[in-house]
């Protein structure tokens, strides 16, 4: 919701129209008020952020294609699958010439991953039409054995990544990275190059089973499959196509520790989770040591929005710290583990 709200504040402040003073206002109002909270998409029934963006493409479509917004993701080097997700590795060699994605049924990839029938080389989910697609993409053409990718589970609404991965197997992208013919809401791959997606066009056939959970019926496909591929023949199909293929990727950056913090202007924090009576204490101190507020809440975010609304933290370094610690002493409430506050 704030990238979509961003990216409409950027598009009509570079793009003046008219009415488009009063959006601005209202857009910068409502990002003022939002609380930054990260999540994967939850696959709402109502996706407010795609129904506005739709809306913005139809009555501005040059603005919208040049404003399209890409999320990027971590490419691991010299391990396979090279793109971090919530997948089952189950198999490396040439026995294993199949993927499946179960798309938003979660717990099917698990029951499958459980099983791990002969020929599975990886299992896991597809929920979003866009960065999910890119991941699979990434994972599959390094990895020439694989042939099929099998679409099972049921397809995210709205979303439809399963359509999705049908329309790109049939007709590609455009020259605007849209997966064309894709029923979706935003089946842009930002992700990947147009020579990553021929690549996986040439080397996967696109298997349609949606809306199938049965395990059994998964497994009997799979064996069917895997039992019309020679095994010594996939390399060598395939790995030239694939071999080339430099898969589009973004720096990592290593974490690491830091010894230096800088003190909070605004003072420090003792925590107490307070066991009997469900709640969380938070005591703010100034640096002369003397108590300048109480706070009490159930859970951390609700103690850490109220700091953070009455300007008590002003460092970065301090707010995430305070967010860890807070985390610990609602975990040790829920868990009974002692509560033990770090150093800063």
């Amino acid at each position: 919701m704030k990238q979509t709200l961003e990216n409409l504040h950027s598009s009509f402040s570079l793009n003046q129209t008219q009415g488009s003073s009063e959006l601005i206002k209202n857009i910068e109002h409502w990002l003022y008020l939002m609380d930054p909270i990260k999540y994967e998409c939850l696959g709402c029934e109502y996706c407010y952020p795609a129904e506005a963006m739709n809306i913005f493409a139809h009555e501005f479509p040059e603005i919208a294609e040049a404003r399209s917004l890409r999320c990027g993701f971590e490419i691991r080097q010299q391990t396979w699958p090279p793109v971090p997700g919530d997948y089952f590795s189950l198999c490396d060699d040439q026995s294993c010439p199949i993927a499946v994605s179960t798309l938003a049924s979660v717990e099917l990839s698990e029951r499958l991953a459980s099983i791990k029938p002969k020929g599975l080389c990886i299992v896991g989910k597809t929920e979003t039409e866009n960065i999910g697609i890119d991941k699979v993409i990434k994972n599959t053409i390094t990895n020439p054995t694989i042939r099929y990718l099998l679409l099972t589970g049921k397809d995210s609404k709205d979303h439809l990544p399963g359509k999705t991965f049908l329309a790109l197997g049939e007709n590609g992208i455009d020259g605007k990275g849209r997966v064309i013919g894709s029923p979706g809401k935003r089946p842009f791959l930002r992700n990947v190059t147009k020579r990553e997606v021929e690549a996986f066009r040439n080397q996967v056939e696109v298997v349609d089973m949606i809306s199938c959970e049965d395990e059994a019926i998964i497994i009997e496909k799979i064996n069917e499959l895997s039992q019309m591929i020679l095994p010594s023949s996939i390399c060598e199909e395939n790995f030239d196509k694939t071999e080339r293929v430099q898969i589009l990727s973004v720096p990592v950056i290593k974490a690491k520790s830091h010894t230096k913090v800088a003190l909070d202007k605004a003072g420090y924090f003792v925590i107490i989770p307070r066991q009997d009576k469900g709640i969380i204490t938070v005591e703010h101190y100034s640096y002369d040591n003397k108590l300048q507020h109480l706070i009490e809440g159930q859970d951390a975010k609700s103690i850490y929005s109220t700091i953070i609304e009455y300007g008590w933290v002003t460092q970065l370094t301090h707010a995430a710290y305070l967010g860890k610690e807070l985390a610990k002493a609602e975990l040790s409430m829920k868990l009974g583990f002692k509560y033990m506050q770090d150093g800063a």
